[in-house]
């Protein structure tokens, strides 16, 4: 048998068999590797996970798909405006211009923590470490001019905003290495760099602008010439700084798709700007406007004792929210001492006695934030730290506290008196630690007396920080209470010149790269950013870190909360309180859906009653 021919034949050629096994084995791969990393072209994309919705859906769940269309909508505004481009920094633009006239290539889902769906593209596609992402545009899609959405307008948005946009937009479309048209309605987009899970997400929601009726050499100018989009409205008219009056576009091209059923159902939307709130208010009494979202305490326990409550024609809405409730806080700038010391941080916000001040300045109505993602499933109150949340904190044991770690955390209580003297030991013994004494009623150390200057922007912010000021006097703080103008305000938050303010940082169900601009180590540095209290802690950043590589949602979680234990246990702002649920008046006559968004109401789902 061992002389059989064909014994002989397959033992020659055996290695050779093995050789084109091994090269068709690759070349089976490498067929197969472009599915294998590619997804299919999508209708949907999610930050993790899959889209809630399919392919072909009909509707939002928070929206009445049968909604009637007409009549007028005029809404009341604090302020001013002297733009209507609200894509550039010089200027402030009206509200609403953007959101109603201006249209990004896919929609966001209200219902969902951070999902998209096709508008201005039909279908989207990314690869598993989402190294680009690609968009086909829908045939259908047009410009309130009536001219057709070409890839061509797409890409000369994305280099007009990388280069002459808003701060944010140039940070993230710079991290296109290579943008370019695919075929006949496709655009592509390939990221540089370590692959950053959001930006398919990003480019989705940028805005598309007409090539054909855009100057770049003045688009960076100030002006009352409106840009041309491709959303449901045009401006109709401007009163310069006093309103804009849009109007809903006959000829609007996705009028009829799922994603914008049931919304956009006035014909016309009115924003009135008023001086103040007071002057505001009364006008809504008089009936001039028809919704007034309320974020005043004792206005809404006293004020809406008026006849046209009385008599049913505005009716006052409480709405549900499963959104963070954000973070609003007097804020430590810890660039600067005494606030660069975590002991001083720490006695300031023992002496902040919130039940004497809600109940004496704000009837009681406010709930105490505790975590910078309060109210969702994102928050580390009350939840000890998962292995995972453990294994990602675990170079950085130092920088989160015991109690913060293990969920049983609260900030201090007081006994609601104003004159808590628990409250005054604590933070005394903290002062002592941090090298100051007493000293004829005054704090000081190395004979620098204990001063600093709160910066509030309006009068209810000044009797908070005078009310809170007060309290600080019984320890030996001096603090004093300074009221300055928007404008000043702005210069000096943008350069950082304050030792404290009062600042809100909204929060969603999925932070992303933004939360590197509120607590980054790198913004602490550079101007302009939101990184008012100075964070520049290596934990932050490792968290952020940890949260934009995340792929599940369950490591997402992990690491976000991992995030709010260290910057909780910082103490870097004295955090205050939010509204348990959105309050609103409106007429009678607005119809509103009977769901409700995560994001509570959405005043683009409404309608005027016919009856």
């Amino acid at each position: 048998m061992k002389n059989h021919p064909l014994n002989l034949v397959g033992f020659a050629a055996g290695p050779i068999l093995r050789a084109l096994l091994v090269v068709l084995a690759v070349v089976l791969v490498l067929a197969v590797m472009p599915r294998l990393s590619h997804a299919e072209p999508a209708h949907g994309i999610a930050m993790h996970g899959e889209p809630a919705y399919e392919d072909g859906f009909a509707h939002f769940s928070y929206v009445n798909p049968d909604a009637p269309k007409g009549g007028e909508f005029n809404m009341g505004i604090i302020g001013s405006f002297d733009s209507l481009n609200p894509l550039i920094v010089r200027g402030v633009a009206p509200r609403g211009i953007r959101e109603h006239t201006l249209e990004p290539l896919m929609m966001r889902a209200f219902d969902e923590p951070f999902s998209l769906y096709g508008l201005l593209a039909e279908k989207v596609e990314t690869d598993e470490a989402r190294s680009f992402v690609e968009f086909t545009l829908n045939p259908k899609a047009r410009f309130s001019d009536g001219e057709p959405v070409k890839p061509s307008d797409v890409l000369f948005t994305w280099e007009l905003l990388k280069t002459k946009g808003r701060p944010n937009h140039r940070t993230y479309y710079s991290k296109v290495a290579k943008a370019e048209q695919v075929g006949e309605h496709g655009v592509r987009f390939t990221f540089a760099g370590e692959p950053d899970r959001e930006m398919p997400l990003i480019m989705g929601l940028m805005p598309i602008l007409a090539e054909h009726a855009t100057d770049p050499e003045t688009f960076e100018q100030t002006g009352l010439e409106p840009l041309l989009g491709s959303g449901p409205y045009v401006v109709d008219g401007v009163d310069p700084g006093g309103s804009i009056t849009l109007k809903r576009n006959p000829d609007y091209w996705a009028r009829d798709l799922a994603v914008k059923r049931g919304q956009d159902n006035f014909d016309v939307i009115r924003f009135e700007y008023f001086r103040d709130n007071n002057t505001m208010f009364e006008a809504f009494k008089k009936g001039l406007y028809d919704a007034r979202p309320e974020d005043d305490p004792t206005r809404w326990a006293t004020g809406y004792d008026f006849p046209a409550v009385s008599d049913g024609r505005i009716v006052l809405d409480t709405f549900e929210t499963g959104v963070p409730k954000g973070m609003s806080a007097l804020v430590f700038n810890t660039r600067r001492p005494p606030f660069d010391d975590i002991r001083v941080r720490q006695a300031m916000i023992r002496l902040f006695d919130f039940e004497w001040i809600n109940r004496s300045l704000y009837h009681d109505l406010y709930s105490r934030t505790e975590s910078y993602y309060q109210g969702s499933e994102l928050s580390a109150i009350g939840k000890p730290a998962s292995d995972h949340e453990r294994e990602l904190l675990a170079p950085f044991a130092d920088q989160v506290r015991d109690d913060v770690m293990d969920g049983t955390f609260n900030l201090p209580k007081t006994d609601g008196s104003g004159r808590d003297r628990d409250g005054l030991r604590a933070a005394l013994k903290l002062f002592r630690e941090a090298g100051f004494s007493a000293k004829g009623g005054v704090l000081t150390r190395d004979g620098e007396p204990l001063t600093f200057e709160i910066l509030v922007a309006n009068k209810e912010q000044e009797r908070l920080a005078l009310t809170y000021a007060r309290t600080l006097k019984r320890a030996g703080v001096a603090a004093s209470v300074r009221l300055v103008d928007s404008a000043q305000l702005e210069r000096r938050r943008l350069n950082y010149d304050y030792d404290m303010i009062q600042n809100f940082w909204f929060a969603s169900l999925s932070p992303g790269n933004e939360q590197l601009f509120y607590w980054g180590s790198d913004a602490a540095a550079v101007e302009g950013t939101r990184n008012y209290p100075g964070i520049a802690n290596p934990a932050v950043d490792a968290m952020i870190a940890a949260l934009l590589e995340a792929r599940e949602r369950e490591d997402f979680v992990d690491a976000v909360r991992a995030l709010d234990r260290v910057l909780i246990s910082g103490s870097y702002v004295i955090p205050l309180f939010h509204l348990p649920k959105q309050w609103v008046a409106r007429q009678t006559n607005l119809g509103i859906p009977e769901t409700t968004s995560l994001y509570g109401y959405l005043l683009e789902t409404w309608w005027k009653q016919t009856n």
